[in-house]
Protein backbone atom coordinates (compact mmCIF):
# COMPACT_ATOMS: atom_id res chain seq x y z
CA UNK A 1 0.00 0.00 0.00
CA UNK A 2 1.30 3.18 -0.92
CA UNK A 3 1.93 5.33 1.56
CA UNK A 4 -0.75 8.21 2.26
CA UNK A 5 0.22 11.62 1.05
CA UNK A 6 -0.75 14.05 3.59
CA UNK A 7 0.78 18.12 3.65
CA UNK A 8 2.35 19.24 6.45
CA UNK A 9 0.96 22.12 7.96
CA UNK A 10 3.95 23.41 9.67
CA UNK A 11 6.13 25.76 8.01
CA UNK A 12 9.51 25.17 9.90
CA UNK A 13 10.31 21.84 8.79
CA UNK A 14 12.98 22.39 5.86
CA UNK A 15 16.20 20.53 4.09
CA UNK A 16 19.40 21.80 4.92
CA UNK A 17 22.60 20.49 4.04
CA UNK A 18 24.96 23.23 4.67
CA UNK A 19 24.34 23.65 8.43
CA UNK A 20 23.64 22.22 11.61
CA UNK A 21 24.37 17.94 11.85
CA UNK A 22 24.04 17.66 7.88
CA UNK A 23 27.62 19.90 8.28
CA UNK A 24 28.97 18.54 11.08
CA UNK A 25 28.42 14.83 9.80
CA UNK A 26 30.14 16.01 6.67
CA UNK A 27 33.28 17.41 7.93
CA UNK A 28 33.42 15.63 11.20
CA UNK A 29 31.89 12.09 10.76
CA UNK A 30 34.41 9.73 10.10
CA UNK A 31 34.52 9.63 6.56
CA UNK A 32 34.33 6.12 4.76
CA UNK A 33 34.53 4.53 8.23
CA UNK A 34 30.89 5.36 9.02
CA UNK A 35 28.63 2.50 9.38
CA UNK A 36 26.50 3.70 6.45
CA UNK A 37 28.99 3.59 4.18
CA UNK A 38 30.86 0.23 5.17
CA UNK A 39 27.02 -0.96 4.97
CA UNK A 40 27.14 0.39 0.97
CA UNK A 41 30.12 -0.90 0.24
CA UNK A 42 32.76 1.65 0.41
CA UNK A 43 36.28 1.24 0.90
CA UNK A 44 39.72 1.99 -0.68
CA UNK A 45 39.50 2.27 -4.72
CA UNK A 46 35.56 1.48 -4.54
CA UNK A 47 33.26 3.96 -4.80
CA UNK A 48 29.38 2.30 -5.60
CA UNK A 49 26.95 3.85 -7.61
CA UNK A 50 23.86 4.43 -4.63
CA UNK A 51 20.09 4.47 -5.50
CA UNK A 52 18.43 5.77 -2.34
CA UNK A 53 15.10 4.78 -2.35
CA UNK A 54 13.55 6.39 -0.03
CA UNK A 55 15.38 9.67 0.33
CA UNK A 56 13.65 11.76 3.08
CA UNK A 57 15.38 14.40 4.19
CA UNK A 58 18.47 13.12 2.02
CA UNK A 59 20.82 13.05 4.77
CA UNK A 60 22.18 10.05 3.86
CA UNK A 61 22.40 10.66 0.24
CA UNK A 62 24.21 13.91 0.94
CA UNK A 63 26.75 11.71 3.28
CA UNK A 64 27.50 9.34 0.48
CA UNK A 65 27.81 11.75 -2.37
CA UNK A 66 30.24 13.82 0.02
CA UNK A 67 31.97 10.65 -0.13
CA UNK A 68 32.72 10.48 -3.96
CA UNK A 69 29.40 8.59 -5.16
CA UNK A 70 26.78 9.27 -7.77
CA UNK A 71 23.53 9.23 -5.99
CA UNK A 72 20.08 8.94 -7.47
CA UNK A 73 17.53 9.95 -4.67
CA UNK A 74 13.80 8.93 -5.09
CA UNK A 75 11.57 10.21 -2.99
CA UNK A 76 7.31 9.73 -3.62
CA UNK A 77 6.03 12.18 -1.36
CA UNK A 78 5.53 15.70 -3.71
CA UNK A 79 5.99 17.51 -0.51
CA UNK A 80 8.72 16.17 0.66
CA UNK A 81 10.29 15.70 -2.94
CA UNK A 82 10.00 20.01 -3.07
CA UNK A 83 11.83 20.38 0.46
CA UNK A 84 14.55 18.25 -1.13
CA UNK A 85 14.97 19.96 -4.23
CA UNK A 86 14.75 23.67 -2.15
CA UNK A 87 17.92 22.32 0.08
CA UNK A 88 19.49 21.09 -3.15
CA UNK A 89 19.48 24.37 -4.76
CA UNK A 90 20.64 26.22 -1.69
CA UNK A 91 23.50 24.05 -1.45
CA UNK A 92 24.64 24.85 -4.94
CA UNK A 93 24.35 28.15 -4.48
CA UNK A 94 27.17 28.04 -1.48
CA UNK A 95 29.64 26.76 -4.38
CA UNK A 96 32.65 25.11 -3.66
CA UNK A 97 32.48 21.75 -1.65
CA UNK A 98 28.86 21.84 -1.28
CA UNK A 99 27.91 22.64 -5.13
CA UNK A 100 30.55 19.88 -5.90
CA UNK A 101 28.41 17.32 -3.54
CA UNK A 102 25.02 18.14 -5.07
CA UNK A 103 26.51 17.92 -8.55
CA UNK A 104 26.68 13.96 -7.93
CA UNK A 105 23.13 13.95 -6.44
CA UNK A 106 20.37 13.44 -8.99
CA UNK A 107 16.56 13.43 -7.41
CA UNK A 108 13.44 11.89 -8.73
CA UNK A 109 10.13 12.33 -8.12
CA UNK A 110 8.04 8.66 -8.06
CA UNK A 111 7.94 4.91 -6.65
CA UNK A 112 10.71 3.50 -5.77
CA UNK A 113 9.11 0.18 -6.90
CA UNK A 114 7.91 1.25 -10.64
CA UNK A 115 11.36 3.08 -10.56
CA UNK A 116 14.19 0.93 -9.63
CA UNK A 117 13.70 -1.43 -12.23
CA UNK A 118 15.00 1.05 -15.14
CA UNK A 119 17.76 2.40 -12.78
CA UNK A 120 21.32 0.99 -13.08
CA UNK A 121 22.38 0.61 -9.54
CA UNK A 122 25.44 -1.31 -7.37
CA UNK A 123 24.48 -0.74 -4.02
CA UNK A 124 20.53 0.19 -2.89
CA UNK A 125 19.70 1.51 0.51
CA UNK A 126 15.73 1.57 1.66
CA UNK A 127 15.30 3.62 5.00
CA UNK A 128 11.72 3.09 5.57
CA UNK A 129 9.78 5.42 8.12
CA UNK A 130 10.03 3.07 10.96
CA UNK A 131 7.54 1.16 12.83
CA UNK A 132 6.38 3.42 15.99
CA UNK A 133 8.91 2.74 19.27
CA UNK A 134 8.04 0.06 21.24
CA UNK A 135 8.62 3.06 24.45
CA UNK A 136 6.95 6.17 25.45
CA UNK A 137 9.81 8.10 24.57
CA UNK A 138 8.56 11.26 22.16
CA UNK A 139 9.67 10.63 18.43
CA UNK A 140 12.01 13.70 17.64
CA UNK A 141 9.84 16.82 16.42
CA UNK A 142 11.23 17.06 13.04
CA UNK A 143 10.74 12.96 12.26
CA UNK A 144 7.54 13.79 13.46
CA UNK A 145 6.96 16.57 11.20
CA UNK A 146 8.49 14.10 8.43
CA UNK A 147 5.64 10.93 9.38
CA UNK A 148 3.32 13.69 8.95
CA UNK A 149 4.05 14.41 5.54
CA UNK A 150 5.13 11.03 4.54
CA UNK A 151 2.68 8.93 6.61
CA UNK A 152 3.84 5.00 7.20
CA UNK A 153 5.76 2.73 4.76
CA UNK A 154 3.37 -0.03 4.54
CA UNK A 155 5.09 -1.31 1.49
CA UNK A 156 8.44 -1.64 2.71
CA UNK A 157 8.88 -5.49 2.26
CA UNK A 158 7.84 -5.04 -1.53
CA UNK A 159 10.42 -2.18 -1.96
CA UNK A 160 13.22 -4.69 -0.54
CA UNK A 161 11.65 -7.23 -2.84
CA UNK A 162 11.39 -5.19 -5.75
CA UNK A 163 15.70 -4.26 -4.83
CA UNK A 164 17.23 -7.54 -4.18
CA UNK A 165 15.95 -8.71 -7.57
CA UNK A 166 17.20 -5.50 -9.53
CA UNK A 167 20.73 -4.23 -7.09
CA UNK A 168 23.96 -5.51 -8.79
CA UNK A 169 25.45 -5.74 -5.73
CA UNK A 170 24.10 -5.39 -2.72
CA UNK A 171 20.89 -4.04 -0.89
CA UNK A 172 20.68 -2.33 2.58
CA UNK A 173 18.01 -1.72 4.90
CA UNK A 174 18.64 1.11 7.59
CA UNK A 175 16.06 -0.23 10.94
CA UNK A 176 16.37 1.03 14.53
CA UNK A 177 18.37 -1.05 15.69
CA UNK A 178 16.41 -3.26 18.44
CA UNK A 179 13.19 -3.73 15.90
CA UNK A 180 12.03 -7.40 14.06
CA UNK A 181 13.33 -7.68 10.69
CA UNK A 182 11.20 -6.98 7.53
CA UNK A 183 8.67 -10.38 7.68
CA UNK A 184 8.28 -11.84 4.10
CA UNK A 185 12.06 -11.25 2.58
CA UNK A 186 15.05 -12.84 2.97
CA UNK A 187 17.87 -12.70 5.40
CA UNK A 188 20.38 -10.23 5.82
CA UNK A 189 23.75 -11.31 4.65
CA UNK A 190 25.11 -9.65 7.77
CA UNK A 191 24.59 -6.77 9.71
CA UNK A 192 26.12 -3.39 10.94
CA UNK A 193 24.71 -2.51 14.96
CA UNK A 194 25.11 1.12 16.25
CA UNK A 195 23.70 2.11 19.27
CA UNK A 196 20.24 2.83 17.74
CA UNK A 197 20.28 2.00 13.99
CA UNK A 198 21.26 -1.10 12.62
CA UNK A 199 21.90 -1.46 8.60
CA UNK A 200 21.17 -5.12 7.48
CA UNK A 201 23.06 -5.53 4.54
CA UNK A 202 21.82 -8.31 1.62
CA UNK A 203 24.24 -9.56 -1.10
CA UNK A 204 22.53 -10.02 -4.73
CA UNK A 205 25.88 -11.44 -5.97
Amino acid sequence: MPRPKRDLQRADLRVDFISGAVAHRFRFGGGRGQDLAKAMGFRAGKTPHVIDATAGLGRDSFLLASLGAEVTMIERSPRMHDLLLAGMEEARLEDGEFSKIIARMTLMLGDAKELVPSLSGEAILIDPMHPPRKTTALVKQELRQVREIVGVDEDAADLMRVALEHATKRVVLKWPAKADPIEGIRPCSHQIIGKSTRYDVFMTV
